[in-house]
């Protein structure tokens, strides 16, 4: 069945694929500060920015809510490469795919019968123009009060808006990275609605041959 172009998104899935885009844009970006916590996170991601390009791996969303009455647990995969390719796909509780290449989002559902097709690239682009500029320290300052800690094992990156823009749709972002090779091992999204989603991601391959394919998306003509 051709894909429906449509500027309605299925809200679910777009949350859950701007929260990990967001995560992406930010983490190349973040610039040294005196702690020497940070400067040590800093070092860390630029090292891994450069020696892992690309990679898969396991992700699980644990989502809750006061609405609900147990958590909600998605379980997938995902593949990504550099900042411009992503493919996330739920296998559990029902297949939903999600992929990102350059200017298009494709969300596939029902099945693989349905696949709504977005332009972001602007969007995308404006983030990372605006987080990855010499300015990105101040930018970074000016939206986010920023804490960072050790935990054994992992550096944690807490997050929590400044300004409007972030405030009224997001609490808080805790980022957690490997304290070894500087790794993305999970992202928590605290909403302004209420729900909160974690996500903890497991790396199974880096830098290793990518399926043909995996970031074919839909592309109006």
């Amino acid at each position: 069945e051709r894909p429906e172009e449509s500027g309605r998104s299925r809200h679910e899935c777009l949350r859950h694929m701007a929260h990990l885009l967001l995560c992406f844009c930010l983490l190349p970006s973040l610039g040294a500060q005196d702690a020497d916590l940070m400067t040590t996170v800093w070092n860390g991601v630029q090292q891994a920015q450069q020696e892992f390009t690309s990679g898969c791996g396991k992700i699980v969303e644990t989502r809750t809510s006061l609405l609900l009455a147990r958590p909600m647990v998605f379980r997938g995969k995902f593949c990504a490469a550099g900042m411009d390719r992503f493919a996330l796909e739920y296998t559990e509780p029902e297949p939903v795919r999600i992929v990102f290449n350059k200017d298009y989002l494709n969300v596939t559902t029902d099945g693989g019968r349905k696949t709504e097709v977005m332009d972001v690239g602007g969007n995308v682009r404006r983030t990372q123009a605006y987080f990855s500029r010499d300015t990105s320290l101040g930018n970074l300052k000016k939206n986010f009060e920023i804490a960072v800690s050790r935990e054994p094992g992992l550096y944690v990156m807490k997050m929590v808006p400044r300004t409007e823009s972030f405030r009224r749709k997001i609490a808080q972002i805790v980022v957690k990275l490997d304290a070894a090779k500087f790794l993305l091992r999970s992202l928590e999204v605290d909403g302004k609605s209420g729900v909160t989603s974690v996500f903890r991601i497991e790396m199974t391959s880096l830098n290793s041959k990518i399926p043909d394919g995996t970031f074919d998306v839909y592309r109006p003509k």
